[in-house]
C-alpha cells in the first residue's frame, strides 16, 4: 500500500514538474533573450508543434471510443487493450506528442533557456513511457506484451515503416 501511495505522489510530482517546465519554455519563448533565428529551424519546430496536438489529442478520442471507458470515467480509465488507429503505430502517442512539444519549443525558439527546461521534459516523458509500459503490462498482461512486440514504443519512423509494410 505504502509503495503504491509513493507510486501516485511521484507521478502527481512528475506531472507538474512537466506542466512547469512545458510552462517555462513556452515564457521564455515569448519573454526570451534576443537570439539569431534560423527560419529552417523554425519551421521545423512549427511543424512539430502541430504534429505534437496530433498525438496528444487523437489518443483521447481512441480510448474514449475503443477502450471500454465507463461513462464519467477519464479517457485513461480504459478496460479493452487500444491497438488501433494512432495507438497501431506508436504504443504512446501522448507521452510522443508530449516529447515533441518540448523540441518543438526548443527549435522554435532556439533560445538556450528553453533548451534547458526542455531537456527534462523529453526525459520526464521517457520515463512515462517505461513506466506506462510496465503499468500496462499488468493491467492486460500477454494481449500487451504481443503489443509490444507489434507496435514500437515511441519511435514514430520505425511504426509507420511497420504499417506501411
Amino acid at each position: 500500500m505504502m509503495k503504491n501511495n509513493r507510486k501516485k505522489l511521484f507521478h502527481i510530482i512528475a506531472h507538474y514538474l512537466v506542466a512547469a517546465l512545458v510552462l517555462g519554455q513556452v515564457a521564455a519563448t515569448i519573454f526570451g533573450g534576443s537570439v539569431e533565428i534560423v527560419e529552417s529551424v523554425r519551421l521545423a519546430g512549427w511543424i512539430l508543434l502541430v504534429i505534437s496536438g496530433v498525438f496528444g489529442w487523437l489518443p483521447v478520442y481512441e480510448l474514449r471510443s475503443k477502450g471500454g471507458v465507463s461513462a464519467g470515467a477519464g479517457f485513461v480509465n480504459t478496460t479493452v487493450l487500444v491497438d488501433s488507429g494512432v495507438y497501431s503505430i506508436v504504443r504512446h502517442p501522448q507521452f510522443l506528442g508530449g516529447i515533441f512539444l518540448g523540441v518543438a519549443l526548443m527549435l522554435i525558439s532556439q533560445y538556450w533557456l528553453v533548451v534547458v527546461l526542455g531537456i527534462p521534459v523529453v526525459l520526464l516523458f521517457i520515463l512515462a513511457i517505461i513506466e506506462d509500459d510496465k503499468q500496462s503490462l499488468e493491467k492486460f498482461g500477454d494481449d500487451y506484451r504481443d503489443y509490444m512486440d507489434r507496435v514500437p514504443q515511441a519511435n514514430l519512423a520505425a511504426g509507420l515503416l511497420r504499417k506501411l509494410k
